[in-house]
Parts: structure tokens; sequence; C-alpha cells
């Protein structure tokens, strides 16, 4: 039997089986107006589709839990009821094909307020319809603004920021709320010494700059249903401490251990594990399945579940990495953006029974060659 198309149950969830659709942004919401951060129908299609083509949890995109929280001014967002209410239909829509939806709730930090990657990645400034970043220290992502260093005060509201799109999301009808702590983002930049030069509460220490990635996970495990569960995204390792020629002192694979420990105490329930993101010139040697040891790290020396992510694209490949217990889910994002039905045939290789919607099963399941 396929492990890969075993299902996974956390908390009371089960969700059907092991393949995930990864958040990935799309950049395809309303800058302004009424519709400000909302998804469109393009997101509809783009999310639902994916439920549709097999894939066990559909996450969406990481979304602002303010509007200076966006990576770019035509991100998703979820602070206020026309948002909120849009969602509903994506989320009804996942369900209805049998798939778990997520969102994965995120504040930008010092890289918000960029241009569409496809055209320039560069900083939007205020006058073309971009805002001021902040960050836990006045230092700028390579290409982007210098960002405004936040103080206590702001540091707390933006905990509660978190806790009402969390609110949002389960009224929208997520079932899982993923924290973005990873990619050189605002939860992220506090974690790591790279971009955290603060010598108050939340900075210097491994304890301080921990302090605010618990916060907001406690706020939002407080307002999420206890049969529900809570992920956390990470960057397991800024690329820079293993390397011998690189001078500057980053957040590494044992850090994330430390972490995960203390994101379980608080009710985490599964750490979706990435890397990267931190600086725009790490040395990173990207390969299949190249991220997949931190995830087999972290479920190896904590007993907290973990996903893998990175150049994930063949169906025994994931099946190797579920079945030999690297991680307990795989996250997929530009295989399915190539493929949406991968899910499905991914199942046939394997000798797993395809999800497929009634309305092509009946057709599908009559081929024979």
């Amino acid at each position: 039997m396929s492990k890969l198309f075993t299902p996974l149950t956390l908390r009371s969830l089960e969700i059907p089986n092991r393949v995930w659709m990864s958040p990935m942004c799309m950049y395809s919401a309303d800058a302004d107006g009424p519709n400000t951060g909302a998804p469109t129908d393009f997101h509809f299609a783009h999310l639902a589709s994916r439920a549709a083509g097999g894939a066990g949890l559909v996450m969406a995109e990481a979304t602002g839990v303010r509007p200076d929280g966006r990576i770019s001014p035509w991100d998703l967002g979820l602070w206020n009821d026309r948002q909120q209410e849009a969602f509903t239909r994506i989320t009804e829509a996942i369900k209805g094909h049998g798939a778990v939806p997520a969102i994965q709730l995120a504040h930008a930090g010092r890289k918000a307020s960029a241009d569409k990657p496809w055209l320039s990645d560069r900083y939007v400034p205020e006058t073309d319809g971009g805002w001021q970043p902040v960050a836990p220290s006045p230092i700028a992502y390579d290409g982007l603004a210098v960002p405004r260093e936040l103080t206590v005060d702001e540091i707390g509201q933006l905990v509660e920021d978190f806790a009402d799109a969390a609110r949002r999301a389960l009224d929208a009808g997520f079932q899982i709320a993923e924290v973005h702590g990873a990619h050189g983002y605002l939860i992220n930049s506090f974690l790591s010494p790279v971009s955290n030069h603060r010598t108050d509460a939340y900075g210097g220490s491994f304890e301080n700059r921990i302090r605010f990635a618990l916060e907001v996970v406690e706020a939002v495990r407080a307002v999420w249903p206890e049969d529900l569960p809570v992920f956390f995204r990470t960057s397991a390792t800024d690329w820079l401490t293993e390397n011998s020629e690189d001078e500057r002192e980053g957040w590494t694979g044992d850090d994330t251990v430390r972490l995960a420990k203390e994101l379980q105490a608080r009710g985490v329930d599964l750490l979706d594990v990435s890397t990267g993101g931190m600086v725009r010139d790490a040395k990173i040697a990207p390969g299949p399945s190249y991220q997949v040891p931190f995830a087999a790290q972290v479920r190896q020396s904590t007993d907290i579940p973990t996903a893998s992510v990175g150049i994930i694209t063949e169906p025994r490949q994931a099946e190797e990495i579920i079945a030999a217990e690297q991680s307990d889910a795989v996250f997929l994002g530009r295989e399915l953006l190539r493929n949406p039905y991968w899910a499905q045939h991914a199942a046939l290789e394997l000798d797993a029974e395809p999800r497929w919607p009634d309305q092509y099963a009946y057709v599908v399941k009559r081929r024979k060659h």
C-alpha cells in the first residue's frame, strides 16, 4: 500500500493523503479599491483545481494580516469582511472536492512592498502605491527599502493582527492556519541574527529572538479550535553558517530543532520545513529533495510531525520520503503549477486509488488505454 496516499490525522482532522499544495503567491489581487487583497475568480480556479486534482490539502498563498504586511500590493489579505467573504467560496469548493483548505497567515516585514517578480521584484515606493516596510531592525533586504524598526507596542499590535486574521480564516471556512515564519519575512527576520540586531527583549539571545514567533503562535492557537491543527512554516537554515567561506552568523538546522520543541509545546501540530530567503547572496545548491534532510532532522530530534518541500517532482521520490519517515507529508509547489492533476497520476503510478471528482470519474475510470 502506498504510504503517500494514506490519510494523516492531526487533532480531529483527517487529511486524505500526504500530497499537499504549497502556498504560492500569485500577485493577482486588486492593489487598490474596495476589493484590495480579496481573492478573485483566478484564485478560485487556481486553488479549487488542485483540490480536484487530488491534493489532500490545498493551502492559500501567504496572506497579509494587515495592508502593510503584504509582499506586494497585489497580494491577498485577510483584514476585512470583503476578503473573508471572498475566501468562503474558495474553501467550500476545496472541501467539495474532498480536500482540506488551509491558509498561510503572513507579514512580509522588510521584504514588503515589492513589485511583481516577473516585472522587476524591486521596491514599490509609496508614490506608486507601495509603503514603508517594517522589521525588527533597520536592515534592508538587498534591492528593497530600508525598513523602519518596530517599537515594542507595534510588535504587540502585530500579534493581535495575526490572531484577528486567524479568526477571519476560521469564519471563512479554513480548517488549518499556518503561521509563516520562513523565507526572510517578518517572523523569520526576528529569528535570524543576520536581520535582528535588537538589544531589547526581542533581540540578542536565542530566547529573545524567538519571542515574537512564540507570541504569534500562542495568539493564533488561542483563537483556533482545539480540534483543528495549526502549522508553522520555517526556514530551517539561512544557508550562511554552513558555508565556511561566509562569516555571517545565520539561523541553522539545530536552531530549528530548538524552535520546533518550543512551538510544539505551544500547540503547533506540524512544522512545514523550507529553507533560505533571508539574503539574496546565500550559496545554495538546489537539487531533488535538497531540503528534505532538514525536515528529517526535526522529525528525528523531536516528536512533531513535519512536511518536506523542495524539488519534489516524481511520485516514487515523494513515496520514498514518506516511507522512510523523513517527513509526514510533502508540499508540492511548482510541480502542481505544471500539472494540477499530479496527485491523480501519482496515485495510479503507486497503485493507489485516485480521488477523481464524480463528474470526471465515471469517464476516466472506464478508460482501457
